[in-house]
C-alpha cells in the first residue's frame, strides 16, 4: 500500500519530464529568436538592394537642388557606407528606435502604433468569425460526409478561398458599396461621442471584415473536417456508441475535442499570417492599418518604414507560432510524451 505522504510525490512529474519540458520550451523560444535575428538582417540588406533611389523618389515632384538632396541623404544617414548604416540601425533597434520614415518624416514606431489598432480590430473580428464558422461547418460536414451539406459547404468554401482577395473585395464593393462605406474607418462628420463613433466604425468594418472572413474560413473548415474524419472510426467512439450514447453526444463529448487539436495549432499559425495578409483588404478599402501602411511604404520606397513593418509582421508570425507550439504541448499528451 502507498502511504498518504508518498501519494503527492507520485502525482508530481518526474525530473526527466520537467527537463524535457524545459528543453522543449527553450528550443522553441531559441528558434524564434534566431529566426527574428535572421529576418532583421535580411530585411535590412534586401531593402537596400531594391532598385530605385529613395531620396530621388521622395523629391521627384519638387524643385530641390543637388545641395538640398545631399542634405536629405545626410539627414537620413544614407550617405554612409552600408556597414555603418547597418550598425546604426542595430544600435537604434536595441534602444527601441526603428528610425524615421522618409515619406512621413515621423518616427516609424509612432506610425506603426497608430496603424496597429485598426489592423487588430479588423483581423481580430474576422478571425473570430472565420474560426467559429469554419469549425461549425467543418464539424457538420465531416460528421455527415458525402451529404448535400458537406458537398455544398466544402465546394463553396474552396471557391471563395481560391478567389483572389482583391477581386473578391472589388466584387463586394460593386454589390454592396451603396449600403456600406467603402473606405476609411470613420467618417469625419461623425459626432465625437463614443456610441456614434463605435457604430460608425462597425459600419465601416462590414465589407473588409466580410472579405477577410470569406478567404479565411475555408482552411479551418477543411482541417476540422479532415481531423474529424480521422477520429470517426476510432475505438473510443465505438465504445461510446456501445454504451448507448446518442450520436450528438458522441460527436460533442468525444470526437470534436480530439479533432480540435490540429486546429488549435492552425489557429495560432494563421493569426500571425493574417496580420500581414490583410494588406490587400486594407488597400482595397483604404482601411488605415498596417497593411495599407505597408503598401504605401512599398510604393514610396520608404526603407525605414518598410523595415519596421516587416519586423512587426514577422514578429507576429513568430510569436503566434511559438504560442501554438507551447499550447499544443499543454493540451496534447502525445506531444509531451514524444
Amino acid at each position: 500500500m502507498t502511504s498518504p505522504a508518498a501519494a503527492p510525490a507520485l502525482a508530481e512529474p518526474s525530473p526527466s519530464a520537467r527537463t524535457g519540458g524545459a528543453r522543449y520550451v527553450l528550443g522553441k523560444v531559441g528558434g524564434a529568436v534566431v529566426s527574428l535575428c535572421v529576418i532583421v538582417v535580411l530585411s535590412f540588406f534586401l531593402i537596400r538592394v531594391l532598385p530605385g533611389d529613395p531620396i530621388r523618389l521622395l523629391t521627384r515632384n519638387t524643385s530641390l537642388g543637388a545641395a538640398q538632396v545631399a542634405q536629405l541623404r545626410h539627414t537620413f544617414g544614407l550617405d554612409k557606407p552600408l556597414p555603418a548604416q547597418f550598425l546604426d540601425y542595430m544600435v537604434g533597434l536595441l534602444h527601441g528606435d526603428l528610425g524615421v520614415s522618409l515619406r512621413f518624416g515621423q518616427p516609424v514606431s509612432d506610425l506603426i502604433l497608430r496603424a496597429l489598432w485598426p489592423t487588430v480590430l479588423l483581423v481580430g473580428v474576422a478571425s473570430v468569425i472565420a474560426i467559429l464558422l469554419g469549425l461549425w461547418q467543418g464539424t457538420r460536414a465531416g460528421w455527415r460526409r458525402g451529404s448535400g451539406f458537406d458537398r455544398f459547404s466544402t465546394g463553396f468554401a474552396l471557391t471563395l478561398w481560391s478567389a483572389p482577395t482583391f477581386w473578391l473585395g472589388m466584387i463586394l464593393l460593386a454589390l454592396a458599396g451603396s449600403w456600406f462605406p467603402t473606405q476609411g474607418i470613420v467618417d469625419p462628420d461623425t459626432p465625437p461621442q463614443f456610441l456614434p463613433q463605435a457604430f460608425d466604425v462597425l459600419h465601416h468594418l462590414v465589407l473588409p471584415c466580410l472579405t477577410l472572413v470569406a478567404v479565411l474560413y475555408a482552411q479551418y473548415l477543411l482541417v476540422m473536417r479532415s481531423s474529424l474524419l480521422e477520429e470517426m472510426n476510432a475505438d473510443y467512439l465505438t465504445t461510446a456508441r456501445a454504451k448507448g450514447l446518442r450520436d450528438d453526444l458522441v460527436r460533442g463529448r468525444h470526437a470534436v475535442p480530439n479533432a480540435l487539436l490540429p486546429t488549435v495549432t492552425l489557429i495560432f499559425i494563421q493569426l500571425g499570417f493574417v496580420v500581414g495578409g490583410a494588406v490587400t483588404v486594407e488597400t482595397v478599402y483604404s482601411w488605415p492599418g498596417l497593411g495599407l501602411l505597408l503598401y504605401r511604404a512599398l510604393t514610396d520606397h520608404d526603407g525605414p518604414l518598410l523595415q519596421g513593418l516587416l519586423l512587426v509582421l514577422a514578429g507576429a508570425v513568430l510569436v503566434m507560432n511559438l504560442i501554438g507550439d507551447l499550447l499544443l504541448r499543454v493540451i496534447d499528451p502525445r506531444v509531451r510524451a514524444a
